[in-house]
Order: structure tokens, then sequence, then C-alpha cells
């Protein structure tokens, strides 16, 4: 359970889909309440494959580059802790890679659920690299079925947050959305950090 719980919440802080309510306010604004559902679930629905591929895979894809496990928490260190930053600053939705034109595009097609919901906007290299660092320390079969779980709860939390998302930005309003984000920026660099200390720990004990 504590497995679980953790990697749930780490996973709910990079991933961050309160800060995404907005985007996804803007992106649906002109959708009718079933079509956001849709959207909804197929966003959440892709984020679980791409989550659970990276789980199960994402060594091998190391294995191929050379690059190490402490390279890799590092760099995912860095790039966690960076979204948290972008999340107390309020600017982590120009960091989401969503300019002008492509929100122009995705406005113009019929399903944005993949990207940029999916991809970069939630699941990105943040969430990928702590998917990968995590399996490395927690790759028994019965830590893989939890770690799987895990992210299944996220993705359903996505969907909830996302099905609701018009509701919670008229709840919340601007500056609600913002107070929550930045508590969740917070708790991000917290993760981001630890990633980096203890990259940091292991190199100097293997010396």
């Amino acid at each position: 359970m504590e497995l679980f719980i953790y990697l749930f919440f780490a996973l709910f802080s990079v991933l961050n889909p309160i800060g995404t309510v907005p985007i996804f306010v803007g992106l649906t604004q002109h959708d009718d309440k079933k079509e956001r559902s849709r959207i909804s679930l197929w966003t959440s629905i892709n984020v679980s494959i791409i989550l659970i591929i990276s789980f199960f895979i994402g060594q091998y894809v190391l294995s191929f580059f050379g690059i190490t496990i402490n390279a890799l928490r590092i760099s995912g260190g860095i790039i966690i802790a960076s979204s948290g930053f972008s999340l107390l600053s309020g600017k982590f939705s120009k960091k989401k890679g969503i300019n002008k034109k492509v929100t122009t595009e995705v406005q113009s097609r019929n399903d944005i659920a993949l990207t940029p919901l999916a991809m970069p906007m939630l699941a990105g290299p943040g969430s990928i690299s702590l998917l990968i660092a995590f399996y490395q320390e927690h790759h028994a079969p019965n830590e893989m079925i939890v770690s799987s779980l895990a992210i299944i709860a996220v993705s359903f939390g996505i969907y909830l947050v996302l099905r609701s998302a018009h509701y919670l930005s008229k709840l919340l309003g601007a500056s609600g959305i913002v107070a929550i984000s930045r508590i969740v920026g917070f708790l991000t660099i917290a993760i981001g950090i630890q990633y980096i200390i203890s990259s940091i720990l292991s190199i100097v004990r293997g010396i």
C-alpha cells in the first residue's frame, strides 16, 4: 500500500492534471458535454498506455543508448524540478510545448485526446523518467502489479479531473487553480530534488 500511495502521489504531482484544466477548457469550449467526456476518457486511456509502456520497456531503451540509471535520475530530477518551478512561477503552460500555432491547429481537429493533451501536456519527460527510474528499484512481480495499478488509478484521477474541468474552472476560478498548481509545484520540486540527491549518493557510494 505504501508503494501504491507513493507512486500515485508522485505521478499525480508530476502530471498535474489540475494545471491542465484551463488549457482543457480552452480547447473544448465549443464541444458539448458528451464530446468533452469522450475526450477526457481517451486522454486518460492514452496517458495510462504511455506510462505503462514507459514503465516496462523504458529500461531497454536506456540499455540501447548506454544511459545509466543515475544519469536518468539526475536528468529526470532536473526536468521534474523544472516543472515544479514553472508551476510556482505560473509559467507552466508555456513550458508544455503548446504555442499559439499548435493551439489553433488542435482546435480545428476532431480529436485532441492524444496530442496535445495526453502528450506532451500530461505524460511528458518528467513522468516517463520517473517511471523508468522507479522500475529499477521496484521490479519484483508484486511491485510491478502495484505500480501498474497506481498508474491506472492516476489515469482514472486524470479522467475525473478533466471530466469536471469546466465545473472546476467555474468553481475555483483562475486564482484557485493557480493556488493549487503552486502547492503541487512545491511537491513536484521536492520529488525532483530527492531524485537528484539519491543519484548523487548512489554515485558517491560507488566510488
